[in-house]
């Protein structure tokens, strides 16, 4: 009766913001519902469907058909007609259109292929900034200007609910346990060995990030609060499109990319490239005060970071449709990047008295060559049953990264020196099969399953130099490790769904076998699990009219540790701070329940939602000192959690020259462990929030300023304080509309820095840090037979139409 009665009021606190709008909006509207096809009976996606007044051709809204081809526009009582768009297509004109007091089916529209230049339409949509489907937020990204000569770790902190940390980590509602995916597969690009990899991974290779809070049972169960997936650009239309951008910007940012797409008849071949040279001016500071019985001691640390160098990324594939009904795609991914790092750290020691009794200065350069490569083939076969098909997918990626580092330690004066070196070797190999069957019945229903089986093999090679003087190198035994790490996880889904007037259910369970082995050889020590999981999921809506929809859902997922978690040592620049790995962690389990109420109205949408997650065998890193003056931070299986939380995403436009977007999430998380027999506990009430503001000046120029926040919170160990940032952009198109010029500044106020406190029993530390400064970007994009979908408004739409 309890949680009935917390669930019960969850969805009334979530309806309430809408509620007396939604009264006298959904009053009297109806549907118009229809779908686009071609002359192959193949959907027409993203088409633009534009609503008119018959008596006087005023326009009264417009919207764009899915990726199935349908499309739905609300309308009062009254007669209009309809005007159809697309690109590559003919304009078709649905005359006498009359609304009565019911919904209206138009059944399927085909649309002929077009004969003119696409310059001669001049009624356009587009795909909006964010879309709300069933179990999915899907965000447009290539229409919000501070991504423009971004790269992928930049887009991902610009995305609602999604953040970025100054070290390359991505967080989910505030939780770092997300599943990344490169085009629904993982891969190489989002990080599997490295954060930073997001950060080579140009912006203008991407076409939307999908965000998927509570996945259903198609979907692997690793990740806590979801998955998050990267859609990259592949065009679909007949003849030769593509686009060029160039970058260059300040500290550094030089870049250039295309992707090019040709298509006749039974092929398809697609190839993007970017290349860019970057460098990334960092800075931190930290003060830390050991307090022990027989020692007190202080000291104070300063640094200066560079990371930079060569990016290149290369893409190219092909689609051969072998029938009208099935599709064989074959594609290699290519990235190679040379990083040249730097780091100065500047250490002054105090004595018990708070009197300065010595300065070290230590320098690093780092080279870190990296090269990955992925093959993909896939094969779909849809039947003649409409919505019935079969897929196959396979997939081969192999890297390796090298970080190879030259320190040099001494006092200001040179008096005394100290040389180190260091490797790190990281080489991985993985490869994924994966098949999926759906199968429609009744009118509305369908069941589908699948099977999928993935073997990943890594290995690092870790070691640290030490030459004093004269001598020699001598190898400092305690940083000498070599670490095997092999997961082969075998997983099959079956789920099932269907629709029953207002109801929606879908319900499904996911089985999945994780043979996993973590080996450190040079010391004889091997930790195999072998574990099987059943993973079930439901979703449940309902429509309570035309504008107003309601989403219940739960999931049980789990979070494997990262590769990086397990590393026994992965980086030796600050000595004195070790960030190092764990060998020994377990998985984490999570049980995820979410409610959501979505209110649309003539001019905009907000989608409220709350939600609940409890966990077990929490993964959180803890600061441990090792001795006076050196401190280890490490990942354990520490804890339980109970988070819950309230998010609202809002997407309107105030005037037809001004577009909002905001997206506020609140969240309280309770968490409580024990390490070493010490109680580690928080209890944090945090936010975070983004305000996008969109404006079109002289029916050409764009402006957006975005703001984005994260509130303080505690952690088990202390605090992390708030951190905020500004970006601004202005666009205007050149060349005829075929191009784009587009100037950014990213951190406007240079506020984007992770600022900690920690408190322990004789011990106190405080830290800032800044991975990258204020950016200021100036990009030009050019598009070769490929229109700008771009927000026109709807002046410009009623200027344009034809006179009647």
């Amino acid at each position: 009766m309890k949680l009935r009665s917390i669930c019960g009021s969850l969805l009334l606190l979530l309806m309430f913001p809408g509620w007396l709008l939604a009264q006298t909006t959904a009053e009297n509207t109806f549907s118009i519902r229809g779908s686009l096809l071609d002359e192959q009976n193949k959907p027409i996606p993203f088409g633009n469907i534009i609503l008119f007044q018959e008596s006087d051709s005023s326009l009264v809204r417009g919207t764009n058909s899915d990726e199935a081809g349908r499309f739905d526009l609300a309308a009062k009582p009254g007669e209009y007609f309809l005007k159809i768009t697309m690109i590559s297509y003919q304009e078709k004109i649905i005359p006498d259109v009359k609304v009565v007091n019911q919904h209206l089916l138009l059944g399927t529209l085909r649309l002929k292929p077009g004969t003119t230049l696409l310059g001669e339409v001049v009624v356009q949509g587009e795909k909006s900034q964010m879309e709300l489907q069933l179990d999915k937020r899907v965000f447009n990204v290539g229409t919000d200007l501070s991504n423009i000569g971004g790269n992928a770790a930049e887009i991902l902190d610009n995305v609602p609910s999604v953040s970025v940390d100054v070290e390359g980590n991505v967080s989910l509602r505030g939780s770092q346990n997300v599943r990344i995916l490169v085009d629904g597969r993982p891969s190489g690009l989002t990080g599997i060995s490295s954060p930073d990899a997001l950060r080579q991974l140009q912006g203008n290779l991407i076409e939307k990030i999908e965000v998927i809070t509570n996945p259903s049972s198609r979907y692997d169960a690793e990740g806590e609060v979801g998955i998050i997936n990267i859609i990259l650009k592949k065009e679909k239309n007949d003849g030769i499109t593509g686009s060029f951008t160039a970058t260059m910007g300040h500290p550094a940012n030089y870049g250039g990319s295309f992707d090019i797409n040709y298509r006749k008849k039974k092929m398809n071949l697609f190839s993007s490239y970017g290349i860019n040279y970057r460098s990334r001016p960092g800075s931190g500071s930290s003060f830390q005060a050991f307090n022990r019985s027989d020692t007190i001691f202080s000291y104070t640390e300063t640094s200066r970071r560079n990371r930079g160098g060569l990016s290149h990324n290369l893409r190219v594939g092909m689609d051969y449709y072998l029938n009208e009904k099935t599709i064989l795609t074959g594609s290699i991914l290519y990235r190679r990047s040379d990083g040249r790092n730097t780091s100065q750290f500047r250490y002054e020691d105090f004595d018990r008295y708070g009197d300065l009794v010595g300065t070290t200065l230590r320098d690093e350069r780092e080279r870190e060559p990296e090269n990955n490569t992925e093959a993909a083939l896939s094969f779909r076969r849809e039947f003649q049953q409409e919505g019935r098909a079969f897929t196959a997918d396979f997939k081969w990626i192999e890297s390796d990264e090298d970080e190879l580092s030259t320190f040099r330690e001494g006092d200001p004066a040179g008096t005394r020196t100290l040389r180190q070196r260091s490797s790190n070797t990281e080489d991985e190999r993985n490869l994924l099969f994966q098949a999926d069957y759906v199968h429609p019945f009744g009118e509305r229903g369908k069941w589908e399953a699948g099977v999928k089986s993935t073997a990943r093999v890594l290995q690092n090679d870790f070691l640290v130099e030490q030459q004093e003087g004269d001598e020699g190198w001598t190898v400092l035994s305690a940083f000498d490790n070599n670490l095997i790490y092999r997961e082969n996880i075998h997983a099959a889904y079956l789920m099932g769904g269907s629709q029953f007037e207002k109801f929606s259910l879908q319900a499904g369970l996911r089985g999945e076998f994780s043979d996993i082995t973590t080996e450190l050889p040079e010391v004889s020590q091997v930790n195999r699990r072998r574990y099987f999981n059943l993973f079930p999921s439901a979703h449940l809506s309902y429509e309570l009219n035309k504008l107003q929809s309601l989403q219940l859902s739960y999931s049980y997922r789990l979070s494997r540790p990262g590769f990086r978690e397990l590393l026994p040592f992965s980086g030796y620049s600050n000595a004195r701070s070790l960030m190092t790995g764990n060998p020994d962690l377990n998985p984490e389990y999570t049980h995820s329940m979410e409610g959501g109420y979505l209110l649309n109205w003539e001019s905009g949408s907000l989608l409220s939602s709350a939600y609940y997650r409890y966990r077990t065998g929490v993964i959180q890193r803890i600061t441990i000192v090792d001795s006076v003056g050196f401190s280890r931070i490490y990942p354990v299986n520490l804890a339980t959690e109970n988070a819950y939380g309230l998010e609202f995403n809002l997407s309107s436009t105030l005037q037809s020259w001004w577009n909002l977007n905001a997206n506020f999430n609140f969240y309280r998380a309770i968490t409580e462990g024990f390490h070493q027999d010490r109680l580690l506990e928080s209890d944090t009430y945090t936010w975070t929030s983004r305000v996008t503001s969109k404006m079109t000046f002289f029916r050409q120029l764009n402006f957006q300023a975005g703001l984005n926040y994260r509130g303080p919170r505690q952690i088990p160990q202390g605090r992390e304080l708030a951190m905020y940032a500004i970006d601004l952009g202005l666009s205007k198109d050149v060349l005829k509309d075929k191009g784009t010029l587009t100037l950014s500044v990213q951190d406007l106020l240079n506020t984007r820095k992770r600022r900690v406190i920690i408190e322990e029993e004789g011990y106190y530390a405080t830290s800032t840090f800044q991975w990258s400064a204020r950016q200021v970007l100036l990009t030009f994009n050019y598009r070769l037979n490929r229109s700008k979908k771009e927000v026109r408004g709807r002046e410009d739409m009623e200027e344009n139409e034809p006179d009647n």
